[in-house]
C-alpha cells in the first residue's frame, strides 16, 4: 500500500525539483523590492532618489532602478485633481533622474503632457456633456414610468442624480470615456520603459 503524503510534503518535493535560485535571482529578489520601497519614499518626499542610488554598486543599482521605475511608472495617472498632477510631476521627475536618454524621454513626456492637457480641457467637456445627456435620459425614463403608474403629476421632476442606478451608469460611462486616455497613457509608459 502506498504512503499518504501531506500537502506540505508534496509542496516540499516540488520545491526541491525547482533547484536552488541563481545569484541573479537572489539579487533580484533583494534589490527590486528595495527599489520599489525607495520609489515609494521618493514619491512621499522622504528620499533623494539620486543620492540613494549612489549607495549601490553597479550590479545592484540596475536592479534597484528596475524597482524604482516600476513604481514610478505605475504612479503616473490621469490628472483628475491637483494631487494627481503633483504626483505625476514627481514621478516623471524621478524617472528622468534614472534614465540616460533624456532626449527620447522628453519626447515621450511632451506627448504625454498633451494628452494630460487634452484630458483636462476636452475630457472635462466630454464628461460634462455625457453627464447632462445621461441625466436627461434618466429623468425622461423616470417620469414616463411614474406617469404610467400614476404616481407623479406631469411637470414634477425627480432628482435622478441621487438614484443608485444613475450613479452606477455614470461611473460606467465615465470609465468608458477615461479608458481611451488610459490606453494612450499605458502605451507611453511602455515606451518610457524601453528607454535606457
Amino acid at each position: 500500500m502506498g504512503e499518504i503524503k501531506s500537502a506540505f510534503e508534496k509542496a516540499m518535493e516540488k520545491v526541491e525539483k525547482l533547484g536552488k535560485p541563481s545569484r541573479e535571482e537572489l539579487l533580484r529578489w533583494k534589490y527590486v523590492p528595495e527599489g520599489q520601497k525607495l520609489a515609494a519614499d521618493y514619491l512621499r518626499g522622504d528620499a533623494n532618489l539620486a543620492g540613494e542610488l549612489h549607495r549601490y554598486g553597479d550590479e545592484e543599482r540596475h536592479l534597484v532602478i528596475e524597482g524604482v521605475e516600476e513604481i514610478l511608472l505605475r504612479s503616473i495617472g490621469l490628472p483628475v485633481h491637483e494631487a494627481a498632477k503633483r504626483n505625476n510631476k514627481r514621478a516623471m521627475d524621478g524617472i528622468k533622474a534614472i534614465k540616460r536618454d533624456k532626449g527620447a524621454l522628453e519626447n515621450v513626456y511632451t506627448t504625454m503632457r498633451r494628452v494630460f492637457e487634452h484630458y483636462e480641457r476636452e475630457g472635462e467637456r466630454q464628461r460634462a456633456q455625457a453627464y447632462e445627456s445621461l441625466k436627461q435620459s434618466f429623468q425622461a425614463r423616470i417620469q414616463q414610468v411614474m406617469q404610467r403608474q400614476g404616481g407623479l403629476p406631469p411637470g414634477t421632476t425627480v432628482n435622478v442624480e441621487t438614484q443608485p442606478q444613475f450613479q452606477d451608469e455614470w461611473r460606467r460611462l465615465q470609465a468608458q470615456i477615461d479608458s481611451q486616455y488610459h490606453k494612450l497613457l499605458d502605451e507611453y509608459k511602455q515606451e518610457i520603459a524601453g528607454i535606457r
